[in-house]
């Protein structure tokens, strides 16, 4: 019993005897050594070992036999060896071969084709010049047609030469390693003359001055694109650059920006250091205006900076300048929070006051709640708005203005009771009793009727520590009152046993019976 093993050759299995698999490892290794680690040697020995393994194939036939010796040994006979074929090299014309001359066999010819290479291939198994045969089938087709039809069964019917093998097999040679090579370095040779004589052509020439002056216009046109680009991203800085820093200023300093209805530079109608006034203490407003204004300016020189170099390409240490404006920057950032967070000290303690005020109306069995006149609504306002406080000028001076809120209770006696609970934050708790002292929030009562304005006012000198007045009306039980249309702005969560929305407890009468605030039917 012989070991055997089982090998891949150009994509066949086969199953070989451990005696024949050395000496065609050995074969193929001389082969290789001799040909080389080139292309072109690679192409030889891929063909070599696609006709041995055309040949195993031919000699085992359906059935699965094992390789052996002796198919080896006859393979090397009609393919030669590395030896025989270099005896061989100074001779006109090779030798016949080891065996007889091998019989043609018709392939279509893909190196000499015009549509399908069939002419080539039968010009090449009857040795005759393809051109004849290409007139031949011409001049069927026009006679007949059956040219055409002969050609398309024969495109059909005839299989393509793939390999250096078929090639050979189309021309009669046979299929040996000496003329395995010398087909391959003819074709090497073909191709590389057919390159040659392109590039000698007077066509390659024009060509290639062609696709050169192409790609000079080209980029003529894309470098002329880029600069219009460049060109017009510099002026958009440019624009943007300046009338930025011009909005930012004149808001700043008259609190009117000029450039406010120009899109997409600025908008704000704030005059900032009034704004400051009402949230600082005086001795960080102006610390905190500088910082603003180098937070925001710098960008802004930054983007006019940029976009008169693009267009005007002017030369400067734009490092030095760059790294100047970025420290200052930093340093704007970093004072903005330093004075941010020692402000921040002034609402860490919350208090509140409270008074309350009987109102002595005995035969009172009903009470109207209306709101006061809005002596704010002809003054102009900023635009500020922050926890339903706004700023109202009057006089040039600046009035910080809160809506309090109004809620509806149950009351202990028999009298309609007014509370009036103010709170604010401060430093500390006595800095947030002061804040409330600085509070004003009146009410007036004529006969039945109870007044309150519309808001509270912070007094002149005074800053917002988030200041609330809360008004609590307290009805006794079996007492209405009555919610004029223009409560609505002041009204806040009255609970009432209908759970009524604020907004639709305005304009009618509300009883309170024990169980709560009860709607009045307007029959009872």
């Amino acid at each position: 019993m012989k070991k055997t093993f089982t090998i891949n050759i150009s994509g066949t299995v086969f199953h070989i005897e451990e005696d024949a698999y050395e000496k065609l490892q050995s074969y193929l290794l001389k082969l290789k050594q001799h040909f080389g680690s080139t292309d072109e040697g690679k192409e030889i020995i891929a063909d070599i070992e696609a006709r041995i393994a055309e040949l195993f194939n031919e000699k085992s036939s359906d059935e699965k036999k094992v390789v052996v010796t002796e198919w080896v040994d006859e393979i090397i006979e009609t393919m030669g060896t590395p030896e025989d074929f270099m005896e061989e090299e100074g001779e006109e014309e090779a030798p016949a071969g080891r065996g007889a001359k091998r019989k043609r066999r018709l392939y279509r010819d893909p190196d000499h084709r015009v549509l399908g290479g069939v002419c080539g291939g039968l010009g090449a198994y009857f040795n005759m010049d393809p051109v004849i045969l290409r007139i031949i089938m011409v001049v069927l087709f026009l006679l007949n047609g059956i040219g055409l039809l002969a050609y398309l069964v024969l495109w059909i019917a005839v299989p393509k030469a793939r390999n250096t093998a078929q090639r050979l097999e189309m021309r009669g040679k046979e299929v040996t390693v000496s003329n395995i090579e010398s087909s391959i370095r003819e074709e090497v040779k073909e191709v590389k003359e057919s390159v040659k004589k392109f590039k000698e052509s007077k066509s390659y020439s024009k060509g290639k001055e062609h696709v050169s002056e192409f790609g000079d216009v080209v980029y003529s046109i894309l470098k002329v694109a880029l600069k219009v680009v460049v060109i017009i991203i510099g002026v958009i800085l440019i624009f943007s650059g300046f009338f930025g820093l011009l909005g930012m200023v004149s808001t700043m300093i008259v609190g009117h920006s000029i450039v406010s209805n120009v899109p997409m530079i600025w908008s704000p109608e704030l005059h900032v250091p009034g704004f400051l006034n009402h949230f600082v203490t005086p001795g960080s407003v102006t610390i905190g205006m500088v910082s603003i204004m180098l937070l925001l300016g710098i960008p802004l020189l930054a983007m006019l900076f940029i976009g008169t170099k693009l267009v005007f390409r002017y030369k400067t240490n734009n490092t030095a300048i760059a790294l100047s404006m970025v420290g200052i920057w930093l340093i704007s950032l970093v004072t903005i929070v330093v004075v941010s967070a020692s402000q921040i000290g002034n609402f860490k303690d919350k208090t509140s006051l409270a008074s309350s005020e009987t109102i002595q109306c005995d035969n009172c069995q009903t009470m109207y709640l209306e709101l006061a006149e809005d002596k704010w609504d002809e003054y102009s306002e900023l635009d500020f708005d922050i926890d339903k406080f706004k700023v109202a000028v009057s006089d040039g001076d600046e009035v910080l203005l809160g809506k309090p809120k109004l809620d509806v209770r149950e009351a202990s006696g028999d009298n309609f009771v007014v509370v009036v609970r103010k709170s604010s934050r401060g430093s500390s708790q006595s800095d947030a009793k002061n804040n409330i002292e600085e509070i004003i929030y009146n009410f007036q009562k004529s006969d039945s009727t109870l007044t309150f304005d519309p808001y509270f006012i912070i007094d002149e000198d005074g800053k917002w520590r988030d200041q609330e007045v809360q008004v609590t009306v307290k009805v006794p039980v079996g007492k209405t009152i009555f919610l004029d249309e223009e409560m609505i702005r002041i009204i806040y969560d009255i609970e009432n046993v209908s759970n009524t929305w604020d907004g639709d407890m305005v304009d009618k009468y509300w009883t309170m019976m024990p169980e709560g605030l009860t709607l009045k039917e307007a029959n009872n």
